[in-house]
């Protein structure tokens, strides 16, 4: 009874104070207080940090509330680029407004409506070309920088069992260096398959076990394989600070990079430019879908863990440049649609936000293909037991969509039962993956060292 009486009296209070303001002050009121009337008005309990809602303000604070608590929250927070996620029955949490996330319903419609942009090759081609122009753009590679004159810097290779590997450096731009391990066919009849196996926020990126299976495996099978660094991560480390990776110029990096190792594999007197493969997980499957969209020199892609039609990417790196924005707003399911009509193996899970692929995103790719009459050129392998990873399972599905579309010999990689067989794959520590030596001591002379000489050069390009 006493509680309630206390309640009853803080309620009075808060009401009174309310009706003090006036359109004098924009009836403006601290955000703390106004998400106190919330909670007292609707009897619910919301969860935030003092420091999330210290010295923020809402103005015409009352005038947002709506007879519907979730309608009140989004009007009120909406105003404070700040959302909120529902924790219980009653219960709220307050978060940072996550720009690159929409609801499911959400991604569904700009599914739909993206779909009524185009009913043919024609009007789905003069979308993709001005799409594309415009992501050069966003991502201020219009035009594209001069290659360095620079060689690739590699290690002495190393033998295993039915491959070869060896360490490598490109110089993707005056002083900045993405770094690579690159994964060869022991022996080498002709030309064979080029795949290019960037990683997503991983711990330990490219030196992971499951990421040196998959290079490894792929070569065993036929393929030149190259696992590399996303932007300040592994030995990018050794020029820019882990919180770089978290700067819009990381995608712009991540894709010049991905440019630059196309133009000296392709180069090779064995590569063969007609089966040119990408396939990433997770954020690395943001970069296997914006690569393939970007450069026509992919021939098959194969995005992991990372197509949905209400999630952008999280990281910078995915979605720190306006590439989302192009199109008058796009999604990645569209810009994986931008691969048709070359093969494309969507890989998707039941505990992520690639969840509801099977009923939303890939019918939507699979009509984008058919524009071309070839609807079979794309396929999804979903496992809805499965999470966030680049686990056996999806490894294997990439193998055999590779295999059949490049020609490969699964045979080399089976085992005397017939089942796909990783364990002749050598998991190495990971500084025999560095370019650079062990404490970077290798690292080129003219190396820059910081974001700001970075950002340099790209100032005038906007």
């Amino acid at each position: 009874m006493v509680r309630k009486l206390i309640y009853s009296v803080c309620s009075l209070f808060i009401w009174l104070d309310c009706i003090s303001q006036t359109s004098d002050d924009a009836y403006r009121e601290p955000l703390k207080q106004v998400l106190t009337e919330i909670e007292a008005q609707y009897g619910i309990k919301i969860r935030y940090s003092d420091k999330m809602v210290s010295d923020r303000f809402v103005t015409y604070a009352r005038w947002r509330f709506r007879p519907d608590v979730e309608k009140t929250l989004s009007n009120v927070l909406a105003s404070q680029d700040l959302s909120f996620s529902k924790t219980g029955d009653k219960s709220y949490k307050i978060s940072a407004f996550q720009y690159h996330l929409k609801t499911v319903e959400e991604g569904k419609a700009q599914l739909e409506y993206l779909s009524s942009l185009y009913n043919d090759v024609a009007s789905w081609e003069k979308r993709k070309n001005e799409m594309r122009a415009c992501m050069y753009s966003a991502l201020q590679l219009s035009p594209v920088p001069a290659a360095p004159a620079s060689k690739p810097i590699i290690t002495p290779v190393r033998k295993m069992d039915g491959y070869t590997v060896e360490n490598i450096a490109f110089e993707v731009l005056p002083g900045v260096y993405t770094s690579g391990s690159l994964y060869r066919p022991a022996k080498v009849k002709g030309k064979v398959p080029v795949v290019l196996c960037p990683d997503g926020h991983w711990d330990k990126h490219r030196y992971r076990a499951d990421c040196q299976y998959r290079c490894a495996t792929l070569a065993r099978m036929g393929c030149i394989a190259i696992s590399y660094d996303i932007f300040a991560w592994g030995e990018s480390l050794l020029q820019f600070k882990p919180e770089d990776h978290r700067r819009s110029l990381a995608m712009t990096v991540q894709t010049l990079g991905a440019f630059r190792i196309l133009d000296y594999l392709l180069k090779l007197k064995e590569a063969d430019t007609s089966r040119v493969a990408i396939s990433g997980g997770s954020g690395g499957g943001s970069h296997t879908m914006l690569v393939t969209a970007l450069d026509e020199r992919i021939k098959l892609s194969a995005p992991v863990v990372m197509v949905s039609s209400y999630h952008s990417g999280g990281c910078p790196c995915e979605s720190g440049m306006p590439v989302h924005l192009c199109g008058g707003g796009t999604n990645n399911a569209e810009i994986a649609a931008m691969a048709a009509p070359r093969p494309q193996l969507v890989i998707s899970d039941g505990k992520d936000w690639t969840a509801h692929v099977p009923e939303n995103e890939f019918p939507y790719l699979k009509k984008m293909y058919s524009y071309y009459g070839k609807p079979e050129l794309v396929e999804n392998v979903h496992l809805p037991a499965e999470g966030h990873d680049y686990g056996i399972n999806k490894r294997i599905a990439l193998y055999e969509f590779i295999g059949k579309h490049f020609r490969c010999d699964l045979g080399a990689i089976k085992d005397k039962t017939g089942k796909i067989d990783e364990s002749r794959v050598t998991i190495e520590p990971q500084t025999a993956l560095y370019v650079f030596g062990e404490k970077g001591e290798k690292l080129p002379a003219n190396a820059i060292h910081g974001y700001e000489e970075l950002k340099k050069m790209f100032e005038g390009k906007k």
